[in-house]
């Protein structure tokens, strides 16, 4: 059963949609999320600069019925994350063993929260639909185009006929000759990458299956893909004018992976074939 996402998913997933006001609240609950649990609407209100009023629009627009429901998702979240290591959302070099517990603790979670919700079901068809391409491309822009490089490998190494390529117009092009059947993997942490879109909205003409990885499924790329593997992130946590993970899609892809290739005879074999013919290369 799909798992819904956590309050703080959600505020992650949406950030990039919220208002000037609105960001305010978000970024003082990522900071501050286990001191909002015991504080009242006027209290938070006070402390990041905003109203009453548009916290309860922001609590709506997170999908809650009210601030009392944003506490209780927040406090859930608490108490299943609760551990005797201290964390916090901080990172100094003047503290640098408590800064790794603190990456730590949140890239664990970032991993947790991203498995939990993936769909038996649809991870089963999107496997299904992989298995039976006959030719896959990876897609992204920017920062996420080592993931799709690594995913190529990955497939490519297993038998399964996969491209992914840094430049644009090579990208767009190999998109434009994949048929129906085949499998277009688009990668993009908020779902709105142009770039991305523009191959994914042709092979979808073409009767191509579109498998989104996204931290957004509401997003343009996660609404128009036939099936949509969301990831959770916890960057903002650290960065406050520019987050980007690789973890949870490269884990993602990591689960693709494995399901194809364990107790698969064939992908045994050519993992193997690829291993001895680069073999001579290794100290």
């Amino acid at each position: 059963m799909e798992k819904q996402p956590s309050a703080m998913d959600t505020i992650h997933m949406l950030y990039d949609t919220f208002f000037e006001q609105e960001k305010k609240i978000a970024n003082y609950i990522l900071k501050h999320h286990k001191e909002v649990v015991n504080m009242t609407i006027v209290e938070l209100s006070k402390a990041c600069g905003t109203s009453v009023a548009t916290i309860s629009r922001f609590c709506k627009k997170c999908g809650l019925e009210g601030f009392h429901h944003l506490k209780i998702g927040l406090a859930k979240e608490i108490a299943s994350n609760d551990t005797d290591i201290p964390v916090s959302n901080t990172i100094s070099r003047d503290d640098i063993d408590q800064s790794l517990q603190n990456i730590l603790a949140n890239k664990i979670e970032e991993l947790k929260q991203t498995v939990s919700m993936l769909d038996a079901d649809q991870l089963n068809q999107v496997l299904d639909a992989i298995k039976n391409a006959d030719t896959v491309q990876l897609v992204a822009a920017g920062n996420t185009i080592p993931v799709a490089l690594d995913g190529a490998y990955k497939l490519n190494q297993i038998g399964i006929k996969t491209m992914a390529g840094t430049i644009l117009e090579t990208q767009l092009a190999f998109a434009l000759s994949l048929k129906k059947g085949d499998v277009l993997i688009a990668i993009s942490n908020s779902g709105e990458s142009r770039r991305v879109y523009k191959m994914v909205k042709e092979a979808k003409r073409r009767g191509v299956i579109i498998v989104a990885i996204t931290n957004n499924p509401n997003s343009t790329i996660g609404s128009d893909a036939d099936y949509c593997l969301q990831t959770a992130t916890r960057e903002k946590l650290f960065l406050n004018e520019f987050y980007f993970s690789r973890v949870s899609a490269t884990v993602v892809i990591e689960i693709l992976y494995l399901f194809l290739t364990v107790g698969q005879k064939e992908s045994y074999e050519n993992v193997r074939t690829v291993e001895n013919l680069i073999a001579d290369e290794k100290i």
